[in-house]
């Protein structure tokens, strides 16, 4: 398998001087194309920020990330945005759906900003939500559907134009056990067809799922173990 991801010798610093916050410590880290790997660390730990760096969400103070062969840790707010719209699909502890829109419309926004044409987009978006079981949910709207199913909606956007790298970060954190296994089942699903899913995680549990984990604390990996399925 090649490298997807490669983070070589990256720091976080907020506040530099007297009272610095190493946010992230010198951090290494490689991720190859189809893994499954869970992120995991405790409030504090620097897990948030590794996942704000993996996500193009924000850039290091120093140290170097590439992603997919492009190094991506000096780009511009605006190159960072292609960067996610093309590379990665988020989804998010609190499922970040539009009220006011359908299942199928926020599935579609994303593509809207893309550029993806009418036809395309509304094939794509159909498609990405019978994968998640949502064919007979798609002109529902947020209020109407439970918060496994607004879950799912958020991973059918996430998937709409099969990015490389899935990033979910806490996704069943707002969920009950039932609905909790069903993203987990979907996740390992995404997995399966060849997709690279990183996985960030308080829970101990929730990261056993995941074939590879991945410890932070303190701002440094303290453990990188590969898990007996």
């Amino acid at each position: 398998m090649s490298k997807l991801i490669e983070i070589q010798d990256m720091c976080k610093i907020y506040n530099p001087g007297e009272n610095e916050v190493r946010a992230l410590d010198h951090v290494n880290l490689t991720i190859d194309q189809n893994e499954f790997v869970a992120i995991i660390g405790q409030s504090g730990s620097g897990k948030s920020t590794l996942m704000n760096m993996l996500g193009c969400l924000d850039v290091p103070t120093s140290g170097t990330y590439i992603l997919n062969g492009q190094d991506v840790s000096g780009l511009t707010d605006d190159q960072l945005s292609d960067i996610r719209n093309r590379e990665i699909g988020f989804i998010f502890q609190g499922f970040n759906l539009i009220a006011g829109l359908t299942a199928l419309e926020n599935v579609e926004l994303p593509l809207i900003y893309r550029g993806v044409a009418k036809k395309e987009r509304d094939q794509l978006s159909r498609m990405a939500l019978e994968k998640v079981g949502l064919k007979e949910r798609m002109n529902h709207k947020p209020s109407e559907m439970s918060g496994g199913q607004q879950q799912r909606v958020a991973i059918a956007r996430a998937i709409a134009q099969a990015p490389p790298v899935i990033l979910a970060d806490e996704p069943t954190g707002n969920l009950d056990s039932g609905s909790t296994k069903e993203i987990m089942e979907i996740l390992k699903g995404l997995h399966k067809e060849g997709r690279t899913v990183i996985l960030i995680t308080h829970d101990n549990e929730i990261a056993s799922k995941a074939k590879r984990n991945i410890r932070i604390m303190d701002g440094k990996i303290v453990d990188d173990i590969i898990n007996k399925q």
